[in-house]
């Protein structure tokens, strides 16, 4: 057992001992009045006298006082004792308390602002949870066994001396009152027809006040669900922000060491806003009470208790208030949610320091405090803090990974420090499970779990294409290959470019890469998406235009919004398929529709010039984009229909090793003889491959006549014998 232990402990008793010299003289005073209840015959239905005097005669709080004298002199002797007990406590307090802290009982009283009535008023409703025998004597002195805890009555008249005392007193045990307000007290309605009296009820001391006077560190039980307590390890000086960040941070500690401070600290996962705050709070010598919003309004405690809770738990612990997930107090439909404004009202009475960790922009509406208050702002972290993070997540705590460019991965994705370990963890386990007898990560493990942690709000208006494509399998003529091939470089370079070589500082809008393709129906625009996107290790959305466009005023500019906000972190390509449709020419204004119409476009051209990443528009017609569009792209691609030569090669591209092509199949007949795109010889080979496995053979040339014939029919195109040659006969057959 430890000192302070010991000291508080004793010194807790000392003021138990005296309320129970209090409670002895009022034992006395109701004998010397002639005061009695029950008969022996009712033992057990009542407190007899027998048990008061055994009670008398010693008791936990003052062992070996023996028996008292039965005359009139009884109550001298214990408002002796008792005046002898006040002045030792009172000589205690002036000489201090020494080297040891400030007991637990002084400290509840300082920080709650009680008085010495207040004080009293616990100590009698703490003496039966530490010895059950006071239960029978409250039931004694209140003239009823059911009565084992306090009540107002009873506190009143032990505590006060006369009647006009007891009304003043009352108000201790009103709502607004500090014991009540603090949930330090319960007051309990034991009646159960109608509200009782407020004379009439009981009290009784919280459980996390008790466990709190008796020395217990433990958190309020109600609070474990949604609250866990940090004690900060992190430096400040470890933390990875700005170097004029770091020093304003320290200033702020240094200043606001005694009088506490809100800070809102905004970002988004992961960019350092818990471990800036840990960091401070590690500076100041304080613990952290770390709160989830989210978890406090779904939990089965009333968000009005739980917040009141909180902040006593902050106040007995001695902790600094970090609520995270923040933007969950405020409902976009209604504008705040019902415990907002008790939220802000127990913040700013706060006499310590409190965060508040969110995305959401705070107006000064949303916020009005006479406390200082400061707003720090925790953008992604630039390309060379990203390339720091990566190469600390294998510090010394792993292989290696062979072969990685941690600086190709900072800047193709935009990960917060946060999910740069998520990641990292992530990466270890896919190479755990891809070769469980080793812990080798691969570029393939880490480009993967980067992916992973974006993307999953994207869906929603946007579909994931799957990129199993490369270089191999497109036919292009030779500058388009190469135009291809230069985007990508302008991808892996962006950072190198922007950053390193400062044209960052004179570009502040349109750094990222807009890119057109246009062309007819399959001839490979988006089959060059893929491939581009398999390059790069970067996921590739194809945008539902569907769910996009909206007929309602304003909502087609929120879905693009909600794309562009949510594709920008992990650097994904946005691909806008049959982009025409959306990002056509502006018209003259003729009616409300036109106008709202070129709205659309004008906030689209906008979104396109404020997007970092990678933005792919397709079209099968380039005159039917807008020019303000067509003049800010990077790269324009087109995509011709292929010639024979091509087409002779996409031939030979298409069909899988594994498919039974005969060696009947003339596909330098096919190529010459049939001008189609790649797209329709795709779907040649393929509906070919099916009526070979029909007829449970190769896939000869008759079933890629049969084939070509269903195509031309399905686009629209007559089959004429001087484009099927000598095969016509199976085209009329």
């Amino acid at each position: 057992m430890n000192r302070e232990f010991e000291y508080n402990l004793d010194h807790l008793l000392t003021e138990l001992k005296r309320i129970d010299l209090k409670l002895r003289l009022q034992v006395v005073k109701l004998r010397e009045e002639g005061i009695s209840v029950g008969e022996d015959k009712l033992r057990g239905l009542y407190v007899s006298e027998g048990d008061i005097d055994a009670f008398m005669g010693s008791s936990v709080f003052n062992p070996g006082t023996g028996r008292l004298p039965s005359d009139n002199s009884a109550q001298l002797v214990l408002a002796e004792s008792l005046k002898r007990l006040e002045v030792d406590i009172s000589r205690r307090k002036i000489e201090g308390y020494g080297e040891c802290d400030e007991p637990r009982l002084a400290q509840l009283q300082r920080l709650f602002g009680l008085s010495a009535f207040e004080v009293d008023t616990l100590l009698v409703c703490l003496l039966p949870e530490l010895d059950l025998s006071y239960q029978r004597l409250y039931g004694y002195l209140q003239d009823d066994v059911t009565k084992s805890s306090p009540t107002v009555d009873l506190v009143l008249h032990l505590l006060c001396e006369s009647f006009e005392q007891r009304v003043m007193a009352r108000e201790a045990f009103i709502p607004e009152a500090a014991l009540v307000k603090n949930h330090l007290l319960r007051l309990s309605d034991d009646t159960a027809s109608r509200k009782a009296l407020l004379l009439n009820r009981s009290l009784q001391v919280d459980e996390r006040v008790i466990g709190y006077l008796l020395g217990a560190i433990q958190m309020d039980a109600r609070l474990l669900s949604m609250a866990g307590m940090v004690h900060p390890e992190v430096e400040l000086q470890d933390v990875v922000v700005p170097d004029d960040t770091r020093l304003r941070l320290a200033q702020l500690a240094a200043r606001f060491k005694e009088t506490g401070l809100i800070g809102y600290l905004r970002g988004g996962y992961g960019v350092g806003k818990q471990t800036t705050a840990e960091a401070l709070c590690r500076e100041l010598g304080l613990p952290l009470l770390k709160i989830d919003i989210g978890r406090l309004l779904t939990a089965d405690i009333m968000p009005e208790l739980a917040i009141t809770l909180i902040f006593r738990e902050g106040l007995l612990q001695n902790a600094a208030i970090y609520f995270d997930n923040f933007d969950a107090v405020f409902d976009d439909e209604s504008g705040i949610k019902a415990p907002y404004d008790c939220v802000i009202s127990e913040i700013e009475k706060y006499p310590g320091w409190v965060f508040m960790a969110g995305e959401k922009v705070l107006q000064p509406r949303d916020f009005i405090s006479s406390r200082p208050l400061v707003y720090i702002e925790f953008p992604v972290p630039s390309y060379a803090v990203r390339q720091r993070l990566w190469e600390r997540q294998w510090n010394g705590q792993s292989p290696l990974p062979v072969g990685v460019d941690f600086g190709d991965l900072a800047g193709k994705f935009r990960l917060s420090g946060g999910q740069i370990g998520d990641a990292a963890a992530m990466a270890r386990n896919l190479a755990l499970w891809r070769e469980p007898g080793a812990d080798s990560v691969t570029e393939e493990d880490l480009y993967l779990a980067c992916r992973q942690q974006f993307g999953q709000r994207l869906n929603t208006l946007a579909s994931k294409l799957q990129s199993k494509y490369d270089w191999g399998d497109i036919v292009l003529p030779r500058d388009k290959m190469m135009q291809l091939s230069e985007i990508c470089s302008y991808v892996e370079h962006y950072h190198k470019i922007y950053e390193n070589w400062g044209f960052g500082n004179k570009h502040s809008r349109g750094k990222g890469l807009s890119v057109l393709f246009a062309g007819p129906s399959g001839t490979g625009k988006t089959m060059a998406a893929e491939i581009m996107a398999n390059r790069l290790g970067l996921d590739l959305y194809r945008i539902d235009l569907s769910t996009v466009v909206s007929k309602y005023i304003g909502e087609t500019e929120k879905n693009l919004d909600h794309i562009f906000r949510e594709g920008q972190p992990s650097n994904a390509i946005l691909f806008f398929d049959e982009a025409d449709a959306i990002f056509g020419k502006r018209s003259e204004v003729r009616d409300s529709h036109d106008r709202y119409a070129n709205i659309e476009i004008a906030y689209l051209l906008q979104k396109i010039e404020e997007y970092e990443g990678v933005v792919i528009l397709a079209t099968n017609l380039h005159k039917n984009i807008d020019e303000a569009f067509a003049r800010r792209m990077k790269f324009t691609v087109e995509f011709p229909m292929p010639d024979e030569a091509d087409r002779y090669r996409i031939w030979q591209k298409i069909f899988p090793e594994e498919a039974p092509l005969s060696q009947s199949a003339d596909l330098s007949f096919l190529a010459r003889q049939f001008r189609i795109s790649g797209g329709n010889i795709k779907n040649i080979a393929l509906a070919a491959a099916f009526l070979a496995a029909e007829n449970g053979g190769d896939i000869t040339m008759e079933t890629l006549i049969r084939a070509t014939k269903r195509e031309y029919q399905k686009i629209g195109r007559l089959c004429t014998e001087s484009e099927f040659g000598q095969y016509f006969k199976l085209v009329k057959t």
